[in-house]
């Protein structure tokens, strides 16, 4: 049966992020606030449950799923590199709304989707997020809603469509504006704007000192 914790509460939030910790190294699926929209989580080694993760919102390998990270530094181990632009973007923008498309280290053991070589990552600004993914390393995370219905912007929303399929539920209290992540993809010979979220195409275009459409 799932459960829910009020983080709002420090000894709620204290058992909450303890038995979340627990759910995602038992490959069993959490619900997280982040600094958009709730997410639906779990190990981003762990095939099984990044399946589990797709089926409980009934979406399929070919829209894969992105990763969180704790920290700027763990990025340098899911890439097969690190270069100056996403460095650039990392500094001005993380932990935030921005998330940036790079080659994934081939040594990983993973199986996100349908990624052809590449992973999408970010780190959110939101402390009860950064306190798991410090705990349990980087997580498979994806809006916690069911593919074709808003995003969950409570708690209640992401179990009212998700249900028992989520062992733990972490309540933060409403996230605000839902606005997607900015999706910029480095992968090119030249930055693209996949998304514009939160982060502006010209925010994004002023770190870099280049435009992120795609053209030279």
């Amino acid at each position: 049966m799932s459960a829910v914790y009020d983080c709002n509460d420090r000894e709620s939030r204290t058992e909450g992020l303890a038995a979340a910790a627990g759910a995602v190294r038992s490959s069993r699926l959490v619900v997280l606030p982040t600094d958009t929209v709730y997410g639906i989580g779990a190990d981003a080694f762990d095939a099984g449950a990044v399946q589990s993760l797709l089926r409980a919102k009934n979406r399929g390998p070919d829209m894969p799923v992105g990763v969180l990270v704790g920290s700027w530094s763990t990025v340098d181990g899911l890439t097969l590199g690190v270069p100056l632009q996403a460095r650039a973007l990392i500094e001005a923008f993380w932990p935030g709304d921005l998330s940036i498309v790079l080659p994934h280290a081939p040594s990983l053991n993973w199986n996100l989707g349908t990624t052809r070589g590449t992973v999408m990552v970010r780190m959110p600004l939101h402390p009860v997020a950064l306190e798991l993914l410090r705990e349990v390393g980087p997580m498979a995370v994806s809006s916690a809603n069911v593919s074709g219905r808003p995003p969950a912007s409570t708690a209640e929303q992401a179990r009212d469509q998700l249900g028992e399929s989520v062992a733990v539920y972490l309540d933060g209290g409403p996230s605000g504006d839902p606005v997607p992540s900015t999706i910029v993809d480095l992968t090119g010979d030249a930055p693209l704007l996949l998304r514009e979220g939160a982060v502006s195409e010209a925010e994004v275009s002023e770190v870099l000192g280049m435009p992120v459409n795609g053209e030279e």
